[in-house]
C-alpha cells in the first residue's frame, strides 16, 4: 500500500471538485461529434467538447493540486441517447450524462475506457480520488433513433407529483423520461436493442457471461435494478474509482441503494485485492446521495410527508446538503457551530456535501458572482465536505444571455479569464489558499469547531484519528496590518506557528501571536 501523503485522506473533510465532463476542458477535439449529433441545439444544450482527457490534462498541469482538491466528481460518462429532444428549450443532447442508453459503454464524446483508466491513475498519483455519477432511476428520453426500453423494465407515467412517497418513487420525473421499475419483482431479459448493439460491437457473449457470473455470485433475481447496479459497480472493479454520487435517489425505494452499496463495497474490495500496489489507503468506498431538498437540519431523516426515510442507513456515507446555500447568508459562527454540532452528534460517522452553486440549482447563493471571496471562505471553512462547482473559484458567470432553464449554469469553464484577468486571478488565489489549507487539515471539514473570540473573530478546529492529531486556528475579517490572536486553547507558549495565508511564521508568547500582514485572513498551523 502506498502512502500519498502523511496527512490521512478523510472523506468527511474532503475538498471535492464537481465538474460537468463536457464543459470543463477539451483534451481531444477529435471526439467532439459522434452518432451524427449535428443538429443545432438550444443555447448551451449541445455537446461543447469537454472530455475525460481534458480533465487529465488539468491534473497534469497541477490545477487541482493548487486548488487543494482531493476528490473530483464528474457528471456521468456512460453512453447517452444518440439523438436529442426538444423540451421547450430548444433541442437538447445528453451532454450532461444523465440520459443513459447503454450503462456498459462510455459515450465517445466523453472518451474511452482507456482515457478513464488514465484519469484514475493520474488522479491517484496526486492523492486525488475519483467519484463517478450513477443513475439508476431512469433511462434517457425516447427519440426516433433511441428505442424505449421494454415495459417490464420501465414505466412512462404517471408524472411525479411529489406529495407523498409513492408519488415520488413510482412515477416519471418528467414526460418522456422512462422510469426504471426499480421496485419490480418480475425478472427481465436484456432488451433486444441492447443485445443487438452488443452483437454488432462484438461483445455480446462477454457481457452475457459477466451478467451470468454476477447473478450467480449474488443470488439476486434478474430484476431491472440489479442489472444497473451490476453495470455501475463494474467501473469500480475495472478502474478502481473511489466513490459514487448517486442521482435522483429519492425517486427509487431506499432498498435499491442499500443493495447498491453492498455491491460497491464488494467491487472496491475486489479491485484492491487485484491491484495491491495501487491501493491508496484503508478508506472504504464512498457514496453520496442526491436527495433533492434534503438539508442538514433533518439529521438522518428525509420526510416525504407520509413517511420518513433514513438514507444513511440505506447505503450512503453522505448526503448533498441543499440547506447550505441559505445558511451561507448567516454569520460565520452561526454556520460553523451549527454544522460542527450536527456532524459531531446525530450525524457522527457520516457527513454532508455543502455547495453554493450547482448544475441544476437555479437559485445559487451568489448568482451574479459579486461575493466570490465570501463564498470561498464560507464554503471551504465549513464543517462537512466542500463541493466546489467548476468555476466557483474563478467566478465563471452563472447568467448567460439567451439560455433557458439550467443551461445558464452550465457554460464552458472560463480558462481565458484565469489566464488574463487580474480580478479572476485574485479570486482564484483566495480559493487556492483556503483549499490547500483545508486539504492539509482534515480538522476543518471533519473536526470539532470552537469559537475563541467573537471580536476579532477567531476559532479553532481539532481532529484526531488513531495516532493522527490535527489542530488549527483561523481568524476572519481581521484588520490589515498587525493583528493579535489568542491561541492558548490550542497552542502552548514557545510553539512556532505558520500563517499559511501570508506565509509568515510566529511564535506563541503569553498565549498569543501577532501576525503582521496585509491580509484580513489568518490560517494558523504548526510549523513543520
Amino acid at each position: 500500500m502506498k502512502e500519498s501523503n502523511k496527512v490521512p485522506f478523510v472523506w468527511e473533510g474532503a475538498n471535492l471538485y464537481f465538474l460537468m465532463t463536457d464543459r470543463f476542458n477539451n483534451g481531444d477535439p477529435s471526439n467532439d461529434i459522434n452518432f451524427d449529433r449535428t443538429k443545432t441545439a438550444g443555447k448551451l444544450r449541445g455537446f461543447e467538447g469537454g472530455d475525460i482527457k481534458g480533465i487529465s490534462q488539468k491534473i497534469d498541469e497541477g490545477y487541482f493540486e493548487k486548488l487543494g482538491i482531493n476528490a473530483i466528481w464528474l457528471t456521468p460518462i456512460v453512453e447517452q441517447i444518440h439523438d436529442g429532444v426538444d423540451e421547450g428549450t430548444g433541442l437538447s443532447y445528453g451532454f450532461h450524462g444523465y440520459w443513459a442508453r447503454d450503462w456498459t459503454a462510455l459515450d465517445p464524446n466523453f472518451g474511452t475506457k482507456k482515457d478513464l483508466a488514465q484519469l484514475v491513475q493520474k488522479a491517484h498519483a496526486k492523492g486525488i480520488r475519483i467519484v463517478l455519477d450513477g443513475v439508476i432511476n431512469h433511462t434517457g428520453p425516447v427519440t426516433p433513433i433511441d428505442t424505449i426500453w421494454p415495459n417490464d423494465w420501465v414505466r412512462t407515467g404517471p408524472n411525479c407529483t411529489y406529495d407523498n412517497f409513492k408519488n415520488t418513487t413510482s412515477c416519471t420525473l418528467v414526460s418522456n423520461l422512462p422510469d426504471i421499475k426499480t421496485e419490480s419483482t418480475q425478472e427481465v431479459e436484456i432488451p433486444t436493442f441492447l443485445a443487438e448493439k452488443w452483437k454488432v460491437e462484438g461483445r455480446y457473449e462477454s457481457e452475457m457471461a459477466s451478467l451470468d457470473a454476477f447473478f450467480k455470485r449474488t443470488g439476486y433475481p434478474k430484476l431491472p435494478k440489479y442489472y444497473i447496479i451490476k453495470w455501475l459497480t463494474d467501473y469500480i472493479i475495472e478502474f478502481g474509482i473511489d466513490g459514487y454520487r448517486a442521482d435522483t435517489v429519492k425517486h427509487t425505494e431506499e432498498a435499491v441503494w442499500a443493495d447498491f452499496k453492498i455491491q460497491c463495497d464488494y467491487a472496491f474490495a475486489t479491485w484492491k485485492k487485484n491491484n495491491p500496489d495501487k491501493v491508496l489507503d484503508n478508506n472504504t468506498f464512498y457514496t453520496i446521495a442526491e436527495v433533492y431538498n434534503y438539508g442538514i437540519s433533518g439529521g438522518q431523516l428525509f420526510d416525504f410527508g407520509d413517511r420518513k426515510v433514513n438514507y444513511y442507513k440505506n447505503g450512503f456515507n453522505n448526503m448533498i446538503n441543499f440547506e447550505f446555500k441559505s445558511d451561507a447568508q448567516k454569520d460565520y459562527e452561526l454556520i460553523f457551530s451549527k454544522y460542527s454540532s450536527k456532524l459531531n452528534n446525530e450525524l457522527k460517522g457520516f457527513s454532508v456535501l455543502n455547495y453554493l452553486s450547482s448544475h441544476d440549482d437555479g437559485g445559487p447563493f451568489d448568482a451574479k458572482r459579486t461575493k466570490s471571496i465570501e463564498s470561498g471562505t464560507k464554503l471551504l471553512l465549513s464543517p462537512g465536505i466542500s463541493q466546489v462547482y467548476y468555476g466557483d473559484e474563478s467566478a465563471r458567470s452563472l447568467v448567460v444571455e439567451g439560455t433557458k432553464g439550467d443551461a445558464t449554469l452550465r457554460s464552458f469553464m472560463n480558462w481565458e479569464a484565469i489566464q488574463s484577468d487580474a480580478e479572476t486571478q485574485k479570486t482564484l488565489l483566495h480559493w487556492q489558499k483556503l483549499g490547500q489549507f483545508r486539504k492539509n487539515h482534515p480538522a476543518i471539514g471533519a473536526g470539532v469547531h470552537a469559537e475563541i473570540s467573537n471580536q476579532p473573530y477567531t476559532f479553532s478546529r481539532t481532529f484526531s484519528k488513531e495516532k493522527f492529531i490535527d489542530k488549527v486556528i483561523i481568524g476572519l475579517d481581521l484588520p490589515s496590518g498587525k493583528k493579535e490572536l489568542a491561541v492558548s486553547s490550542i497552542f502552548s507558549n514557545g510553539t512556532t506557528l505558520k500563517d499559511t495565508y501570508s506565509g509568515k511564521e510566529v511564535v506563541v508568547s503569553n498565549g498569543k501571536v501577532t501576525v503582521d500582514s496585509e491580509f484580513t485572513f489568518v490560517l494558523l498551523e504548526l510549523k513543520n
